[in-house]
C-alpha cells in the first residue's frame, strides 16, 4: 500500500483486535501483511481500501487526523463488522499518541476512570526536538487542575488527598502495562505480533484514563518499534526499542510505591503549560529536520537569546519524509511573520507577548505577536557566548537535564570505522571526537554532507551536535560552519553541500574502530532479549567468561546483574510430576530492566569522564 494510513487511537486497535474470535487471532498477522498489498485512495480525511476482488471497500474516517472511534473504521465485506479487515487496518497503521485521541464518553467501559480526578486532556503538545519530537499544538494547560511553572498539574481539591500515592485505578493501569510489556520481553519481536500489540494498546488507553500519560506514550513507543522491527523499516534502530521497553517498564515499576514529586513526574503530564514570558529578542541558530518512527514529520528551528537561553519554534505533525523535507519552507507558525524555518535560522525574530514551555518551546497562541529581525554571526555577540561554554561543562548540563545541544570548536581528523557506521573524527581541544550523522534516511543529507566533510582536515569548524550518551565523546553532527565561506553555515539535515564547496581534496585519514568497552557485554544481552525474546539468553553455554571478564575490568556490579538476568532467563521450574511449569515473564522483565537500567547509568558516567567531567 502506498498510501499512509492515518494515525489510530491506541483504544481502537485494542477494541477491534479483542472482538475477534480466536480463529480470527491467528490470522491477524497475515491479514495486516495482506493488506498492505490492496489498493488504496484518500478523499478528504478518509482513506478508503479494496480489500478484496470483489470490490469490497474498507475506509478509514480520520477528522483531524485521527481515527478516533471503531465506528471510524468501516468494511463493505460481507462479515462486517466482525470482520479481520477492520483489526487488521488498525494494526496496520500508526499509533496516535494517546493524548491526541479525544476523552473516552462517561459510558466507556474500556477501563475505570481515574479515583483522583486527573484525567487527560484532549490535545498535546509534543515537544518537538530531535528525536524527542512530536505534533504540535496550542498552548494551555497540561491535566484537569492548575499547571505549575515546572510542568507538573497540581490537582483540584478532590484529588489532593491522593497526590502522595497512586490511586488504585493507577496500580491497576501499571500492573497491565508491566505484564504487557514483559511479554513483550518474553516473546522478542517476532514473537510480538497484532494481538500482543493490541494488548499493549489497551494497557495504554488503561494507563491514560488513570491518569498516567508518561507510561501511556511509553507504550506506545514500544508498539511503534514492534511495528518498525517487524516490518523490516529500515529506519529501525533496537536501541530504539530497548530505551521504549526500559522506559515502560521503569515507570510501571516505580509508580507502585513512589510518592510526592517523584510520583508526579512519574505520572508525567499530558500536555506542557505554556507561561508568559514577555518580550523575546531572539537569533536564529539552525534548523533541523523531524523524522519518527511513529509517523510524525516536520522542522525544528532553534533560535538563543542574547542570555544564551534556547528557544524552539517547530512545525511538526503527521507525515512522512516528504513532510520533512518540505516543512523548513514553511512559514513558522508565530505571529503574522512570513519568515520560513530556514529563513529563520539565519535571521532573527523579535516578540512581545511570547509564552514558553518548560522546553523553551515557543507558543503561537492568539496574543503572541512577531516580527523579522536581523540575525547574528555564529562567532558574533551574542551568539559567541554559546561557544564560550567548556565541552565538559556543556555535557555535565545535558546529564543534568538540560537541552541536549553541544556548541564546540573542532578540527576534522579523519574517518573512524566502526560497527554503526562510518563517524567523522575530530580533535576538539586535544579531545577526540566522533560526529555521527543524525539521520539515516536515505530523503535526509546528514550521512551525505558528513561523508563531504571528512575532506575537511585542518580547518577549525563550529559546530552544533546532540549529546549521544556512550562511553566515548560522541555526538551527532547537526549544524556546521561553511567550510569554504566566512559567514556561512550549513544545515546538514536540510542543506546538501557539493564537492565544489570543499577545499582543495586531501587524503582522508581511515582510523580504525577502538575497542568497544567491556560493558558491552551487558548491553548486547539486554538488546538480545529486546530482540529475540527470553529464549536466546535460555540456550546452554558458557557465559562464565563475559562474568569473570566484567568483573576483572572492576564492572563487578555488572557481572552480577548479567549472571542474575541469564539466571532469570533460564530458569524452567518443575512440578511434583517432574512436568515443566511456565516461565514467570516478570522475573525476567525485572532483571532485564536492572540491566537496562545499570547499563545506562554507567553509560552516563562514562560519557561525562570522556569529555572531561
Amino acid at each position: 500500500m502506498s498510501l499512509e494510513l492515518p494515525a489510530v487511537a491506541p483504544a481502537v486497535t485494542a477494541e477491534l483486535v479483542a472482538a475477534l474470535s480466536p480463529r480470527l487471532r491467528k490470522r491477524l498477522d497475515a491479514g495486516v501483511t495482506k493488506l498492505a498489498d490492496r489498493p488504496a485512495v484518500r478523499d478528504g480525511d478518509a482513506v478508503r481500501i479494496t480489500v478484496d476482488d470483489e470490490g469490497s471497500e474498507l475506509e478509514l474516517r480520520a477528522p483531524g487526523g485521527v481515527v478516533a472511534t471503531v465506528a471510524d473504521i468501516r468494511c463493505g465485506c460481507l462479515l462486517s463488522p466482525d470482520c479481520l479487515h477492520r483489526a487488521a487496518a488498525a494494526s496496520a497503521a500508526p499509533v496516535a499518541d494517546p493524548a491526541t485521541a479525544p476523552p473516552p464518553p462517561p459510558d466507556a467501559t474500556t477501563a475505570a476512570p481515574p479515583s483522583d480526578g486527573v484525567t487527560a486532556a484532549p490535545d498535546t503538545d509534543l515537544a518537538a526536538a530531535g528525536s524527542r519530537s512530536g505534533a504540535s499544538g496550542a498552548d494551555g494547560a497540561t491535566v484537569s487542575g492548575e499547571a505549575t511553572a515546572s510542568g507538573q498539574a497540581v490537582p483540584r481539591d478532590g484529588a489532593r488527598a491522593a497526590e502522595d500515592s497512586a490511586t488504585p485505578a493507577q496500580h491497576a493501569a501499571v500492573e497491565a502495562v508491566f505484564a504487557a510489556a514483559a511479554a513483550v520481553l518474553d516473546a522478542g519481536t517476532d514473537g510480538s505480533g497484532a494481538v500482543l500489540q493490541a494488548e499493549l494498546l489497551r494497557a495504554a488507553h488503561t494507563a491514560r484514563l488513570a491518569g498516567l500519560p508518561r507510561a501511556a506514550t511509553a507504550v506506545v513507543s514500544v508498539v511503534t518499534a514492534l511495528r518498525s522491527a517487524r516490518a523490516a523499516d529500515p529506519a529501525f534502530r533496537l536501541a530504539e526499542l530497548v530505551a521504549a521497553l526500559s522506559e515502560t517498564l521503569y515507570v510501571a515499576h516505580r509508580v507502585r510505591s513512589a510518592t510526592g514529586a517523584e510520583l508526579a513526574g512519574l505520572r508525567g503530564t499530558v500536555r506542557q503549560p505554556y507561561t508568559p514570558d514577555g518580550s523575546l529578542r531572539l537569533y536564529g541558530l539552525f534548523s533541523e529536520p523531524v523524522l519518527t518512527a511513529s509517523g510524525y514529520a516536520g522542522a525544528v528551528t532553534w533560535t538563543a537569546d542574547a542570555d544564551g537561553r534556547l528557544y524552539t519554534v517547530s512545525d511538526v505533525a503527521p507525515g512522512g519524509a516528504g513532510r520533512a523535507v518540505g516543512a523548513a519552507d514553511r512559514a513558522v507558525r508565530i505571529g503574522d511573520t512570513a519568515l520560513t524555518h530556514r529563513e529563520l535560522a539565519r535571521a532573527g525574530l523579535a516578540v512581545s507577548g511570547a509564552t514558553v514551555s518548560p522546553t523553551g518551546r515557543l507558543g503561537a497562541g492568539a496574543g503572541v505577536r512577531a516580527v523579522r529581525a536581523s540575525g547574528a554571526d555564529w562567532r558574533d555577540g551574542p551568539l559567541d557566548r554559546l561557544w564560550a561554554v567548556p565541552a565538559s561543562e556543556q555535557v555535565e548540563r545535558v546529564l543534568s537535564g538540560g537541552p541536549d545541544l553541544l556548541f564546540l570548536e573542532v578540527t576534522p581528523t579523519g574517518v573512524v570505522r566502526g560497527a554503526a557506521g562510518d563517524a567523522l573524527l575530530a580533535d576538539c581541544d586535544g579531545l577526540p571526537l566522533r560526529l555521527t550523522a543524525a539521520h539515516d534516511h536515505p530523503a535526509l543529507p546528514h550521512r551525505d554532507n558528513l561523508r563531504l566533510l571528512a575532506a575537511v582536515h585542518g580547518r577549525r569548524l563550529r559546530v552544533v551536535a546532540r549529546l549521544v550518551a556512550a562511553p566515548d565523546a560522541r555526538a551527532q553532527l547537526l549544524a556546521t560552519e561553511h567550510p569554504t565561506i566566512a559567514g556561512s553555515r550549513v544545515d546538514l539535515g536540510l542543506d546538501r553541500l557539493q564537492h565544489a564547496d570543499l577545499p582543495s581534496p586531501a587524503a582522508t585519514a581511515v582510523v580504525p574502530a577502538s575497542p568497544e568497552a567491556p560493558l558491552h557485554l551487558l548491553r548486547r544481552r539486554v538488546e538480545q532479549a529486546s530482540s529475540g525474546g527470553r529464549r536466546v539468553l535460555a540456550f546452554p553455554g558458557n557465559t562464565a567468561a563475559d562474568v569473570h571478564r566484567l568483573h576483572r575490568h572492576g564492572l563487578a556490579t555488572a557481572g552480577d546483574i548479567l549472571d542474575a538476568l541469564l539466571a532469570a532467563a533460564a530458569e524452567r521450574s518443575r512440578d511434583a510430576f517432574g512436568r515443566l511449569l511456565p516461565t514467570d515473564p516478570g522475573r525476567f522483565a525485572r532483571a532485564w530492566l536492572t540491566a537496562a537500567r545499570y547499563a545506562d547509568e554507567v553509560d552516563r558516567v562514562l560519557c561525562a569522564a570522556a569529555w572531561g567531567g
